[in-house]
């Protein structure tokens, strides 16, 4: 979709955000106690955090300060409202939207109680859904689609000494070796910390 005055978006999430939006819509409801390549996620608190963090870095492309925005990650375990299944998609959609606008890319802004400019910010909320839709993907049994651009993104801000891991990112453990000519998917996720032939049980 093009902005209004006829340009690209500034960012687009919209390929990651449909793709979680798709798994969702699959995700039985005996499969949320099941186990994700989230040590301490269950699927429950895997979408959890997507419903948290999606209005973090929607709040974070408005600049606005505040309970969304300033906390940690980590600071509680992600709890799953009973309307989810409306809830997420409506909030992926707001967060595509928000970083449409050249505006969210200038200047500074906060997620997860870090200060860091906007368009690092938008890298990261990208890379957020790349990974955590790769999450969902694997404990669920579904298939993991993600566009090449969205890929490629998450591998240039995932590399070894790029200094944005130690943002909000930096729950991310540390790189797992895999083959060089390993899919792109692959290495991306294995930058994340997880193995690529992760599966239930493992």
């Amino acid at each position: 979709m093009d902005t209004d005055n006829g340009t690209a978006p500034a960012l687009d999430l919209a390929p990651a955000a449909q793709q979680i939006r798709e798994l969702i819509g699959s995700v039985d409801e005996g499969q949320l106690d099941g186990p994700t390549p989230c040590p301490d996620y269950a699927v429950r608190e895997l979408l959890g955090h997507l419903l948290g963090l999606t209005v973090a870095f929607r709040d974070a492309a408005y600049k606005k300060h505040g309970p969304t925005t300033g906390t940690p990650p980590t600071s509680s375990r992600p709890v799953l409202p009973a309307d989810w299944r409306t809830a997420l998609p409506r909030l992926l959609d707001e967060l595509v939207e928000a970083w449409r606008s050249p505006a969210a890319l200038e200047g500074m802004t906060r997620a997860g109680g870090v200060d860091l400019p906007g368009e690092v910010a938008g890298m990261v909320a990208r890379n957020e859904l790349v990974v955590h839709g790769w999450d969902l993907a694997r404990a669920t049994g579904q298939e993991f689609r993600a566009d090449e651009a969205s890929l490629r993104s998450s591998e240039a801000m995932l590399a070894p000494g790029d200094d944005d891991r130690s943002g909000p990112d930096a729950i991310f453990g540390p790189p797992v070796p895999v083959p060089a000519d390993a899919p792109l998917v692959d290495r991306v996720i294995a930058l994340s910390g997880r193995r690529p032939g992760w599966r239930p049980g493992d």
